[in-house]
């Protein structure tokens, strides 16, 4: 009996993916910046909110749905990754609105995140503050004097300091960084998911061929 091939196979698991983890934490991200940066009361702010928490929702809801339904996990999940890429277009539109240009893929912050592997929505922000310190301190640095480094600090008490002015931006490059990780994964899944519908087929073959197989075993 053991080595039979069970009618129900393993499912669910979603939160061991890493393709969940690091969309999740978009959903995390992408929550805390919409109630930041976007006006509440827009469509963009519930439109971005609902495209993040739709890829968390259904990659959980293709891993659980595969126990009966390869069709329908492979359905799910590439529905998770166009909400994704939705999202994304949001993110590009906001940083394209303000005339500024998303990283590139060998801009050195970009790799600096992925390399961090952030875990929370806490971590994100917490890099992207330094990220804004050592942007400020990059550009200063040429010209920085001892007169306009002590004009700076009597004022920090007064006024924001320079790199606040830039959260918005490295805040939505931030994202759109894990969105790019997250999407890489979900087209592998897919793909995977893909491959091995074509080869094993879906909840109807497995019915048939474990019916087979116990009819074969029966004395």
């Amino acid at each position: 009996m053991s080595g039979r091939e069970p009618l129900i196979p393993k499912h669910g698991g979603y939160r061991k993916l890493k393709s969940f983890q690091i969309a999740q934490l978009v959903y995390d991200v992408t929550v805390r910046f919409c109630d930041r940066y976007i006006d509440r009361r827009s469509r963009t702010h519930d439109q971005m909110v609902q495209a993040a928490r739709s890829g968390v929702q259904n990659i959980a809801e293709g891993s659980q749905a595969s126990a009966t339904s390869k069709k329908a996990e492979l359905k799910l999940t590439q529905v998770a990754r166009a909400s994704l890429e939705e999202l994304k277009l949001d993110y590009e539109d906001f940083l394209r609105q303000r005339g500024v240009t998303p990283w590139q893929r060998e801009y050195s912050l970009r790799q600096e995140l992925i390399d961090q592997r952030c875990q929370t929505a806490d971590e994100v922000a917490a890099w992207v503050v330094e990220a804004a310190k050592k942007s400020v301190a990059s550009r200063q640095a040429p010209e920085m004097s001892t007169t306009s480094t002590l004009s700076t600090m009597s004022t920090m008490s007064t006024e924001p300091p320079a790199y606040t002015q830039l959260f918005p931006e490295i805040s939505a490059n931030a994202v759109l960084v894990l969105l790019a990780v997250a999407c890489a994964l979900l087209d592998r899944q897919v793909a995977r998911l893909a491959a091995d519908f074509e080869t094993a087929g879906g909840f109807t073959e497995r019915m048939y061929r474990v019916r087979t197989n116990n009819r074969r075993n029966q004395p």
